[in-house]
């Protein structure tokens, strides 16, 4: 019987080329974008799944509240899960990784024989590191003590391979030059992601017990403030983190009570699962961006929504071909077939079609793999014969959209009278008629939200690169000094800089405007009460930084070279702290966080207010400290130029640090490069909606272009009569385009409202936003009646410029 069924379909199929072209070109493409947005979101969500003991792993996280304000942290002070593990019987062992690249100190020079290599992503770990998160060894065996010899090193594979190539990296020294120092290293062992995705964004992996800075993350005793380190927990078997939780409150009372009193701050400690943290944004800050659910729900919406059109075309270019299979379901059922058979012979064809859709789905994936993964900013791994679950995902496709497909059909045109259809009575339902345009209605109503969503993020991408951001980013080269000795040398280089006759101005600073801050402390006014101090992040610059980065001074004055113990504040800033601009100049704030040491910085002037972080979130309260000191730890230096000639110019600039800096690698970024990166997700969305939205535009236009055919050729008798009795061609187009049309301005009307509250939705995550027009619901519905007469139109034409003749010559 299933020979039977498998024939006639294939027979079908072949005779109806034009019906299988459409089905099977439809099916392969919403297959192709449905399964690879399935893999992308299984990705995402696969983050931390392979680390053993999985569900007893937590990261700590804080929550910190400062006159008001409250702020969300990845990180927490130093001393706290150590602390967690002497306390509480429940934590097993415990790991803290402090991040370099989040302190701004983001490169290192590694040196092995005499060959020198940039690197960023250097770590400092626990030698108990490897012991509670999982690392595949490519090099060297894990072991508990592989990071208990001080100075001894893991390195990423991908580092590994620049700086050895092929050979062994275990038991080999290098010398590592960065912020903190110049020292040796010995290579214990060599590590991948084989395992698994992580969130961990590291390349070099070095033991704290190293001296210098490793030392003093070992010794801070800070319970409130120094929130920089990121730290695990790994709780016993059958310990509940909710239970333990539940006493932290009580822990950071006993720990941390004085000096959270003295720096006027609340804390709360949180228990997050590790397998949660790549899907949970808000944190600040983050080692790699967390991509949030509710873009992972968009993106399998998408994918549901595509193939749910590819469905749509097979049911509606079936239900209207009912009139040409009528008399073989009469036939079938007058030799004896039962409506049971014939459902699933049209449940089969369904079916082969899907299937055939996957076959070819699957291969085409793979070829176009890169370029998706480029679309996403993501990589993939296509291993489909590695992974069980990934075979299910296929057969759940070729289950549930053969059946959803070939449903309707199936028992539609079952259900046909023997009799009538025999005798020549048949006509099509009305009932048919009203589905196959709802169809048609839903497929435009799907197309419509997504062009809208196009266009809405596309305009507020276009307004935050074109907003002022209260500094000048354009024209800005930054260069990086990550090593002691580099920094010693920045004041000849800014020097010979200055020389240059494209070059306008030239500055020092210990970070860069966009790039994270990684320093911030409470403020407060002389005399006022520490309860009320505000956490202002801050940065420390030459005298020459406010101009070469155009931010305006409001009230007071800019830097001036010697301006020891003087600071800018932005408005914010000064508005929080109960000043006005005029009175701030002069004024002197006091910290007490430095050790519980108080500190005063004397206020030279305001700055206009400017968005050192992502447009995502509110200008918050920022200091810039004057700083001139030749041994600070000033690691970068931003230049001004007034060419566009960028090429000869960084000729210029890379032959004055080659010879300032002799055998250093000369390295350089643009800081509008560096502030378009804030915003890689939503670039990334965009591209993503871009390009399966066009996909879902196709696969609509193929389905619309049958049905165009089949109905042209319904009412060809009717053209030909319309055109013997004087009807022009603009006439018959306009005709048979009519219909169409109007099921697209229902599909408009019905797809506004939901249009407009998803982006609505969407745009909540920006403090500063593009306003919603209503332009842009009436671009997204023109696009999409202009689609849908060029679809039709080709038919229409083709039906109307025909001669009557031939289709009046049986009558």
């Amino acid at each position: 019987m299933i020979k039977s069924y498998l024939k006639t379909a294939v027979r079908f199929l072949l005779k109806n080329k034009t019906f299988s072209f459409i089905n099977i070109t439809g099916l392969t493409m919403g297959t192709l974008c449905c399964l690879y947005i399935l893999l992308y979101v299984q990705d995402q969500y696969s983050y931390d799944g392979h680390h053993a003991g999985l569900q007893d792993i937590y990261r700590i996280t804080t929550t910190l509240g400062q006159t008001g304000d409250q702020h969300q942290m990845a990180a927490v002070s130093p001393p706290t899960a150590p602390a967690m593990k002497r306390d509480f019987p429940e934590v097993a062992q415990f790991a803290r990784l402090y991040s370099s690249d989040m302190s701004g100190n983001g490169s290192n020079t590694l040196k092995y024989k005499d060959k020198l290599l940039n690197e960023s992503g250097l770590v400092y770990v626990d030698s108990t590191f490897f012991d509670v998160l999982s690392y595949h060894f490519a090099y060297g065996k894990n072991s508990p003590d592989i990071l208990a010899e001080p100075y001894s090193i893991v390195l990423a594979k991908s580092t590994a391979i620049k700086l050895f190539g092929s050979e062994d990296p275990v038991g080999k020294v290098i010398t590592i030059d960065n912020t903190y120092g110049k020292h040796d290293f010995k290579v214990n062992g060599v590590v991948d992601e084989s395992l698994g995705k992580t969130h961990i964004s590291a390349n070099i992996f070095v033991t704290m017990r190293s001296g210098g800075f490793g030392r003093f993350l070992l010794n801070v005793n800070q319970f409130a403030g120094n929130n920089f380190m990121y730290s695990y927990v790994k709780l016993r078997s059958g310990a509940s983190a909710a239970a333990l939780e539940k006493k932290l409150p009580a822990f950071l009372y006993r720990h941390g009570a004085q000096q959270l009193k003295a720096l006027g701050m609340t804390k709360s400690l949180h228990l997050q699962p590790i397998a949660s943290v790549h899907t949970t944004p808000g944190l600040d800050p983050e080692m790699t961006k967390a991509v949030s659910p509710t873009l992972l729900f968009i993106l399998a919406g998408i994918a549901v929504m595509i193939q749910l059109i590819a469905c749509i075309n097979f049911m509606n270019l079936s239900t209207a071909r009912a009139s040409k299979r009528a008399k073989e379901v009469g036939v079938r059922k007058v030799v004896g077939a039962g409506r049971t058979d014939l459902i699933k012979q049209f449940l089969g064809e369904s079916f082969l079609l899907t299937f055939i859709g996957v076959l070819l789905a699957v291969p085409l994936l793979y070829l176009l793999a890169p370029y998706l993964n480029q679309i996403t900013q993501t990589q993939v791994q296509l291993t489909f014969f590695n992974h069980f679950s990934i075979w299910l995902v296929l057969l759940g496709i070729v289950f549930i959209t053969g059946a959803l497909a070939g449903s309707y059909p199936a028992f539609y045109l079952s259900a046909f009278e023997a009799i009538k259809v025999l005798k020549g009575n048949f006509t099509s339902r009305a009932s048919a008629t009203g589905i196959r345009r709802s169809l048609v209605v839903f497929q435009f109503f799907l197309s419509i939200v997504l062009t809208t969503a196009i266009i809405i993020i596309y305009s507020q991408l276009n307004f935050i690169k074109n907003k002022d951001l209260g500094f000048d980013k354009n024209q800005k080269i930054v260069l990086g000094f990550y090593t002691g000795d580099t920094r010693q040398k920045m004041k000849i280089i800014q020097k010979d800089l200055q020389q240059l006759a494209e070059v306008k101005l030239v500055s020092r600073s210990d970070n860069y405007l966009s790039h994270h801050t990684g320093s911030d402390f409470p403020v407060k006014v002389a005399g006022g009460d520490p309860a009320l101090s505000v956490d202002a992040e801050n940065m420390a610059a030459d005298d020459k930084f406010i101009k070469t980065s155009g931010i305006k001074i409001i009230a007071g004055r800019d830097f001036l070279r010697g301006d020891t113990s003087k600071t800018l504040i932005n408005e914010t800033l000064c508005k929080q702290l109960g000043l006005t601009p005029e009175k701030a100049a002069g004024a002197r704030l006091y910290s007490k966080y430095f050790n519980g040491t108080v500190h005063y910085f004397d206020i030279a002037g305001v700055m206009k207010d400017f968005n050192a972080s992502s447009l995502h979130d509110n200008v918050g309260p920022f200091m810039i400290f004057y700083n001139d000191d030749p041994t600070a730890y000033f690691s970068y230096m931003t230049i001004s130029v007034s060419s566009t000639d960028y090429k000869s110019l960084l000729r210029k600039v890379e032959s004055i640090w080659k010879q300032d800096l002799p055998g250093v690698p000369f390295e350089y970024t643009f800081l509008d490069q560096q502030v378009q990166k804030q915003y890689e997700a939503e670039i990334s969305l965009s591209n993503i909606i871009n390009s399966f939205t066009l996909m879902a535009i196709l696969i609509s236009c193929l389905g619309l272009f049958g049905l165009a055919a089949f109905s042209a050729e319904q009412r060809r008798k009717e053209i030909g009569i319309r055109k013997v009795m004087g009807a022009s061609v603009a006439g018959v187009v306009g005709l048979l385009s009519t219909e169409f049309v109007k099921l697209v301005g229902i599909a408009f009307v019905l797809a506004t409202p939901l249009a407009w509250w998803a982006m609505h939705k969407w745009l909540e995550s920006f403090a500063y936003k593009v306003p919603v027009s209503w332009w842009m619901f009436a671009v997204a519905g023109l696009l999409s009646t202009v689609i849908a007469l060029l679809t039709v139109s080709f038919q229409a034409i083709k039906a109307a410029v025909a001669n009557p003749v031939k289709s009046l010559r049986s009558e």
